[in-house]
């Protein structure tokens, strides 16, 4: 409990006290007023002072001018105790709901423990700390056991183990290796680290999870644009119906005092707190319970979007696969040894940056290619021409082979056949795997559980894309596609979703961008993943774990539906107690009940959303 939290329940508990020993006494004459006013100042001086302060900046129409003209007018009338406890129950209410608000900030805030405060950088043989924000791309830190990853590098010394939960939200830790990226934000455990760094502070990791955090709740949800409104015609009009309520029929009945204490106890009914205060809490909390999970959400917009999606789309490598290529079988021609075929075929493929290329040449053992390699020829979307020792060796997909006139054999097999030619005869084929994710299957059974149609987008070949697809159960597979094919795909599946429902699609790569911005929901891999696919995206998975997107939709739809029951919890009870208040029959206790009692059952449903089940 915050200090003004405390404050808060010391004046509750101490005008409550004096209000029960007030009410026991033999009060006359002035006596009466003037003790009454003391508990009433003790609990509603501030409520009092926002009342004034939006008089005189012409903002009148608030729950606190409400409170206010209620409360001032029910001790007016000689309702001196009513008048204390409607500004008490009030106040009940705020310090419930000043609760729920800072159990949701703590925990997004609980995240910005991941911003280091320091980096460690060796100068004249001694450690020195530094700002993280002085350190350039390109120098060297050493991360101690126990301290936070500041910036991202590149391991260049020592191995260790790495909590990752406070970027992912998963326990489970992480071995690291020297050649290995690091990202900012993990807690380095047990061995010492020297990184080379990569990005400077402002482009890490961190920096961008903390601005995605920051910035989220400026990016309202429909449901919060349409309290904001409903607030801002909803409160005169009950003011004005107060007034005529005050007025009108005492013209015409008279009994003066009995139709304005009708009217003060509509003006505390219709107070629309719970409404005003709940709902962006509701959407508050569901962006700090997905953070703590490590799915970061930019915005409440995004989140209510999220509930509605009825087609989730999805790249292939570094989303559903790991993107980590190897050699899983080698198919040799008749004369060739193993050896031969892959060692010439890493050599080809030893200038590309290419991934396949880094599974052939860790399987061949990363052979020297000191002056054994000349004349590469890389041919886009067919593979490399290159003379090893002498002689031309071509390793690409089979449309290179043809094009090269070689007659070879067609290989089949889960993942992408390189087929290697030496002096233009056919060598042999070398098959390499990209492994699909352990949750891959799971996320997908899952969006389907939840009604939602799986397509996959990929610029790999058909066969290995389909290997993938049908593995998986994807509705539909499209592949063998460019960055503009991909758009040119994902606006027709655009055309052809459901009427009133959002599309997501989900990547990690460069070229992932233009279809992360033009889908209705944009969803980047977060560790791994290229810096202009998190920055296109609306929504980033810190651990690269397909599975969180169902949890994601899951946490969107627990949301959506708290915001309905508020919805209907507050206007249901508030205008049958507006019209029994109208009446005569609810008097200020039914108001009270109307106007704090919804707002804090209304506070508590919306603490809920910090509740996230996996």
């Amino acid at each position: 409990m915050t200090r003004q939290q405390k404050k808060t329940l010391f004046r509750i508990i101490s005008a409550a006290a004096l209000t029960i020993i007030f009410l026991f006494l033999p009060l006359h004459g002035l006596w009466e007023p003037v003790l009454f006013l003391i508990p009433y100042l003790i609990i509603g001086y501030d409520v009092l002072g926002k009342a004034f302060l939006g008089v005189l900046n012409r903002e009148i129409f608030d729950e606190n001018f409400l409170m206010s003209a209620a409360t001032i007018g029910a001790m007016a009338l000689g309702s001196y105790g009513e008048g204390v406890e409607v500004m008490l129950f009030y106040q009940i209410g705020e310090l419930f709901q000043s609760y729920a608000v800072g159990k949701s900030r703590r925990s997004i805030t609980a995240l910005m423990d991941i911003r280091p405060d320091y980096a460690n950088i060796e100068r004249n043989g001694s450690l020195v700390q530094v700002d993280p924000e002085t350190v350039s791309a390109g120098d060297v830190i050493l991360v101690q056991p126990g301290e936070k990853v500041p910036l991202d590098g590149i391991v260049i010394q020592g191995s260790s183990t790495l909590n990752t939960s406070p970027l992912t939200g998963e326990s489970l830790p992480r071995e690291i290796a020297p050649g290995e990226e690091i990202i900012s934000g993990c807690v380095n455990i047990t061995g010492l680290l020297k990184i080379r760094v990569t990005k400077p502070f402002e482009e890490s990791t961190v920096s961008k999870i903390l601005d995605l955090v920051e910035n989220s709740s400026l990016k309202k949800a429909k449901a919060e644009h349409f309290i904001t409104k409903f607030a801002h015609y909803y409160t005169p009009a009950v003011c004005g119906a107060a007034l005529i309520l005050a007025v009108v029929p005492p013209l015409l009945v008279g009994e003066w005092s009995t139709w304005i204490q009708r009217a003060l106890t509509f003006l505390v009914i219709s107070c629309p707190c719970a409404l005003v205060i709940s709902i962006p809490l509701t959407f508050f909390g569901g962006i700090g319970g997905a953070s703590r999970v490590g799915i970061l959400i930019k915005g409440g917009n995004y989140l209510e979007a999220l509930s509605h999606t009825k087609t989730a789309v999805f790249d292939k490598t570094g989303t559903l696969t790991k993107g980590l290529f190897s050699v899983s079988q080698v198919f040799p021609a008749p004369g060739f040894s193993r050896e031969t075929l892959l060692e010439k075929a890493a050599l080809a493929e030893s200038y590309s940056s290419h991934p396949i290329s880094h599974g052939l040449k860790e399987a061949a053992g990363s052979p020297e290619n000191t002056g054994r390699v000349s004349q590469v020829k890389e041919i886009p979307g067919s593979g490399v021409t290159a003379f090893v020792d002498g002689c031309l060796v071509a390793a690409g997909n089979a449309a290179l082979m043809r094009a090269l006139s070689v007659d070879y054999s067609e290989i089949h097999g889960f993942g992408t056949v390189v087929y290697v030619a030496f002096d233009g005869v056919f060598a042999g084929g070398i098959l390499i795997s990209d492994q699909i994710k352990e949750t891959s299957q799971n996320a997908i059974k899952a969006l389907k559980a939840q009604g939602v149609k799986t397509v996959m987008l990929t610029g790999d070949i058909d066969a290995a894309a389909r290997a993938v697809g049908e593995r998986l159960g994807m509705d539909r597979i499209f592949s063998q596609l460019l960055p503009a094919d991909k758009v040119a795909c994902l606006e027709q599946l655009l055309k052809e979703k459901p009427k009133g429902s959002t599309l997501a699609f989900v990547g990690d790569g460069i070229n992932d961008a233009p279809v992360l911005s033009r889908a209705d929901i944009g969803i980047a891999m977060g560790a791994m993943g290229s810096d202009a696919a998190i920055e296109a995206a609306d929504i980033v998975l810190m651990d690269d774990d397909p599975e969180k997107i169902p949890l994601a939709m899951k946490i969107s739809r627990k949301c959506l539906r708290i915001v309905r029951e508020n919805i209907v919890l507050a206007l249901g009870v508030k205008s049958v107690c507006l019209i029994l208040g109208a009446l005569g029959i609810a008097g200020m206790q039914a108001a009270i009940f109307a106007d704090v009692g919804v707002m804090i059952l209304a506070v508590l449903n919306a603490a809920r959303m910090l509740r996230i089940s996996h």
